[in-house]
Protein backbone atom coordinates (compact mmCIF):
# COMPACT_ATOMS: atom_id res chain seq x y z
CA UNK A 1 0.00 0.00 0.00
CA UNK A 2 1.14 3.65 -0.49
CA UNK A 3 0.05 7.18 0.72
CA UNK A 4 -1.62 9.14 -2.04
CA UNK A 5 -2.61 13.14 -1.27
CA UNK A 6 -5.08 14.45 -4.11
CA UNK A 7 -6.16 18.29 -3.23
CA UNK A 8 -7.62 21.53 -4.27
CA UNK A 9 -6.20 24.53 -2.98
CA UNK A 10 -6.35 28.20 -2.80
CA UNK A 11 -2.23 27.39 -4.75
CA UNK A 12 -4.08 26.45 -7.58
CA UNK A 13 -8.32 26.89 -7.30
CA UNK A 14 -10.35 30.01 -7.77
CA UNK A 15 -12.57 31.08 -4.29
CA UNK A 16 -15.33 29.91 -6.44
CA UNK A 17 -13.99 26.59 -6.97
CA UNK A 18 -12.68 26.27 -3.32
CA UNK A 19 -16.48 27.23 -2.35
CA UNK A 20 -17.91 24.19 -4.97
CA UNK A 21 -15.79 21.82 -3.26
CA UNK A 22 -16.33 23.12 0.56
CA UNK A 23 -16.94 20.23 3.03
CA UNK A 24 -18.61 20.85 6.59
CA UNK A 25 -18.72 18.19 9.29
CA UNK A 26 -21.43 15.98 7.48
CA UNK A 27 -19.99 16.37 4.42
CA UNK A 28 -16.40 14.92 5.37
CA UNK A 29 -17.85 11.88 6.95
CA UNK A 30 -19.90 10.66 4.70
CA UNK A 31 -16.59 11.55 2.01
CA UNK A 32 -14.87 9.42 4.42
CA UNK A 33 -16.64 6.39 3.65
CA UNK A 34 -17.52 6.85 0.12
CA UNK A 35 -13.82 6.54 -0.46
CA UNK A 36 -13.63 3.46 1.84
CA UNK A 37 -16.38 2.01 -0.33
CA UNK A 38 -13.68 2.70 -3.89
CA UNK A 39 -12.43 -0.35 -4.93
CA UNK A 40 -8.12 0.77 -4.88
CA UNK A 41 -8.59 2.84 -1.49
CA UNK A 42 -7.88 1.04 1.93
CA UNK A 43 -7.53 3.74 4.44
CA UNK A 44 -8.76 7.78 4.40
CA UNK A 45 -8.57 11.33 5.96
CA UNK A 46 -9.79 14.57 4.25
CA UNK A 47 -8.33 17.60 5.77
CA UNK A 48 -11.09 20.44 4.57
CA UNK A 49 -10.56 24.14 5.35
CA UNK A 50 -11.80 27.61 4.38
CA UNK A 51 -8.48 27.58 1.87
CA UNK A 52 -8.67 23.55 0.99
CA UNK A 53 -9.69 19.97 0.37
CA UNK A 54 -6.78 17.72 0.90
CA UNK A 55 -7.89 13.87 1.05
CA UNK A 56 -4.86 11.53 2.25
CA UNK A 57 -5.60 7.79 1.08
CA UNK A 58 -3.75 4.74 1.16
CA UNK A 59 -4.34 3.01 -1.98
CA UNK A 60 -3.16 -0.29 -3.90
CA UNK A 61 -2.11 1.30 -7.17
CA UNK A 62 -1.48 4.62 -8.44
CA UNK A 63 -3.40 5.13 -11.01
CA UNK A 64 -6.75 3.46 -9.72
CA UNK A 65 -6.23 5.17 -6.64
CA UNK A 66 -5.90 8.57 -8.51
CA UNK A 67 -9.15 8.03 -10.12
CA UNK A 68 -11.08 6.27 -7.37
CA UNK A 69 -10.69 10.04 -5.24
CA UNK A 70 -10.66 12.33 -7.99
CA UNK A 71 -14.51 10.71 -8.76
CA UNK A 72 -15.27 10.91 -5.21
CA UNK A 73 -14.30 14.57 -4.75
CA UNK A 74 -16.17 15.60 -8.26
CA UNK A 75 -19.38 14.26 -7.29
CA UNK A 76 -19.08 15.81 -3.56
CA UNK A 77 -18.53 19.54 -5.79
CA UNK A 78 -21.46 17.90 -8.08
CA UNK A 79 -19.05 18.65 -11.41
CA UNK A 80 -17.11 16.39 -13.40
CA UNK A 81 -13.84 14.89 -13.33
CA UNK A 82 -12.47 16.69 -16.22
CA UNK A 83 -13.95 20.02 -14.84
CA UNK A 84 -11.72 19.87 -11.47
CA UNK A 85 -8.52 17.91 -12.59
CA UNK A 86 -6.84 21.44 -14.09
CA UNK A 87 -6.80 22.57 -10.15
CA UNK A 88 -6.07 19.42 -8.75
CA UNK A 89 -2.34 18.39 -7.41
CA UNK A 90 -1.53 15.09 -6.91
CA UNK A 91 1.71 13.75 -4.64
CA UNK A 92 2.64 10.18 -3.90
CA UNK A 93 4.06 8.04 -1.44
CA UNK A 94 7.40 10.04 -0.03
CA UNK A 95 6.41 13.44 -1.53
CA UNK A 96 2.52 12.63 -0.37
CA UNK A 97 3.92 12.47 3.36
CA UNK A 98 6.42 15.69 2.70
CA UNK A 99 3.16 17.22 1.39
CA UNK A 100 1.21 16.21 4.41
CA UNK A 101 4.04 17.74 6.54
CA UNK A 102 4.63 20.95 4.56
CA UNK A 103 0.56 21.44 5.22
CA UNK A 104 0.95 20.89 9.17
CA UNK A 105 3.73 23.01 9.20
CA UNK A 106 1.75 25.85 7.98
CA UNK A 107 3.76 26.22 4.83
CA UNK A 108 1.65 25.63 2.08
CA UNK A 109 -1.21 28.08 3.59
CA UNK A 110 -2.61 31.18 2.06
CA UNK A 111 -0.75 33.16 5.61
CA UNK A 112 2.57 31.48 5.66
CA UNK A 113 3.12 29.85 9.24
CA UNK A 114 -0.71 29.92 10.67
CA UNK A 115 -1.18 27.70 13.16
CA UNK A 116 -4.69 27.10 12.78
CA UNK A 117 -4.16 24.52 9.97
CA UNK A 118 -2.15 22.68 12.61
CA UNK A 119 -5.42 22.63 14.60
CA UNK A 120 -7.37 21.47 11.70
CA UNK A 121 -5.23 18.52 10.81
CA UNK A 122 -5.39 17.22 14.24
CA UNK A 123 -9.60 17.45 13.92
CA UNK A 124 -8.92 15.76 10.28
CA UNK A 125 -7.21 12.54 12.37
CA UNK A 126 -9.54 12.60 15.24
CA UNK A 127 -12.54 12.12 12.75
CA UNK A 128 -11.11 9.55 10.84
CA UNK A 129 -9.78 7.57 13.72
CA UNK A 130 -13.99 7.90 15.21
CA UNK A 131 -15.16 7.36 11.79
CA UNK A 132 -12.82 4.09 11.54
CA UNK A 133 -11.51 5.04 8.15
CA UNK A 134 -7.81 5.31 9.22
CA UNK A 135 -5.76 2.02 10.66
CA UNK A 136 -2.38 1.11 10.74
CA UNK A 137 -0.70 2.75 7.23
CA UNK A 138 -2.27 6.36 7.73
CA UNK A 139 -1.97 6.19 11.85
CA UNK A 140 2.04 6.78 12.07
CA UNK A 141 2.14 9.22 9.45
CA UNK A 142 -0.95 11.66 10.86
CA UNK A 143 0.82 11.29 13.48
CA UNK A 144 4.26 12.23 12.47
CA UNK A 145 3.14 15.26 10.50
CA UNK A 146 1.38 16.51 13.68
CA UNK A 147 4.78 16.42 15.66
CA UNK A 148 6.77 18.34 12.31
CA UNK A 149 4.01 21.13 12.25
CA UNK A 150 4.19 21.37 16.25
CA UNK A 151 7.89 21.60 16.37
CA UNK A 152 7.82 23.82 13.45
CA UNK A 153 6.36 26.43 15.26
CA UNK A 154 8.09 25.92 18.83
CA UNK A 155 11.81 25.98 17.40
CA UNK A 156 11.39 28.74 14.37
CA UNK A 157 9.57 32.04 14.23
CA UNK A 158 7.66 31.35 11.55
CA UNK A 159 4.15 31.87 13.08
CA UNK A 160 5.04 35.36 13.30
CA UNK A 161 5.05 35.63 9.61
CA UNK A 162 1.09 35.76 9.57
CA UNK A 163 0.78 38.29 12.18
CA UNK A 164 3.60 40.51 10.76
CA UNK A 165 1.07 40.93 7.58
CA UNK A 166 -2.03 41.92 9.28
CA UNK A 167 0.02 44.68 11.34
CA UNK A 168 1.67 45.94 8.43
CA UNK A 169 -1.91 46.07 6.60
CA UNK A 170 -3.35 47.83 9.77
CA UNK A 171 -0.65 50.52 9.85
CA UNK A 172 -0.75 51.69 6.48
CA UNK A 173 -5.07 51.89 7.61
CA UNK A 174 -4.37 53.60 10.26
CA UNK A 175 -1.51 56.27 8.36
CA UNK A 176 -4.77 56.67 6.01
CA UNK A 177 -7.42 57.31 8.95
CA UNK A 178 -5.98 57.22 12.07
CA UNK A 179 -6.30 55.60 15.05
CA UNK A 180 -8.85 52.02 14.98
CA UNK A 181 -9.63 52.49 18.66
CA UNK A 182 -13.04 52.80 19.46
CA UNK A 183 -14.09 52.40 15.35
CA UNK A 184 -16.04 49.94 14.15
CA UNK A 185 -14.41 47.09 11.95
CA UNK A 186 -15.87 44.29 9.92
CA UNK A 187 -14.19 41.18 9.54
CA UNK A 188 -14.91 39.47 6.60
CA UNK A 189 -14.06 35.79 6.80
CA UNK A 190 -13.43 33.63 10.34
CA UNK A 191 -10.69 31.51 8.91
CA UNK A 192 -6.87 31.74 9.62
CA UNK A 193 -6.24 35.86 8.01
CA UNK A 194 -10.14 36.82 9.74
CA UNK A 195 -8.81 35.64 13.03
CA UNK A 196 -5.62 36.69 12.95
CA UNK A 197 -7.24 40.07 11.39
CA UNK A 198 -9.92 39.72 14.29
CA UNK A 199 -7.23 39.26 16.92
CA UNK A 200 -4.50 42.42 16.28
CA UNK A 201 -8.05 44.34 15.77
CA UNK A 202 -9.27 43.85 19.35
CA UNK A 203 -5.89 44.51 20.53
CA UNK A 204 -5.93 47.87 19.38
CA UNK A 205 -8.70 48.91 20.46
CA UNK A 206 -11.28 48.36 17.40
CA UNK A 207 -15.05 47.58 17.93
CA UNK A 208 -14.91 44.16 15.67
CA UNK A 209 -17.80 42.79 13.68
CA UNK A 210 -17.18 39.00 12.31
CA UNK A 211 -18.99 38.02 8.91
CA UNK A 212 -18.47 34.85 7.45
CA UNK A 213 -20.37 32.30 5.41
CA UNK A 214 -20.82 29.93 8.18
CA UNK A 215 -22.21 31.60 11.22
CA UNK A 216 -21.38 29.07 13.73
CA UNK A 217 -17.24 29.47 12.56
CA UNK A 218 -18.11 33.35 13.12
CA UNK A 219 -19.55 32.78 16.49
CA UNK A 220 -16.63 30.38 17.29
CA UNK A 221 -14.43 33.03 16.61
CA UNK A 222 -16.16 36.32 18.51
Amino acid sequence: MSLLAVGISHQTAPVTLLEQVAMNGDDTVKTLHELLDCEHVSEALVLATCNRVEIFAEVDRFHGGVTDVSRVLARHAGAGVEDLSPYVTVHYEDQAIGHLCTVAAGLDSMVVGETQVLGQLRAAYALAQAEGTIGRELHPIAQRALRVGKRVHSETGIDRAGATLVSVALDRVTDRIGDLAGRPVLVVGAGSMGALAATTLARRGAAVTITSRTPGTALRLA
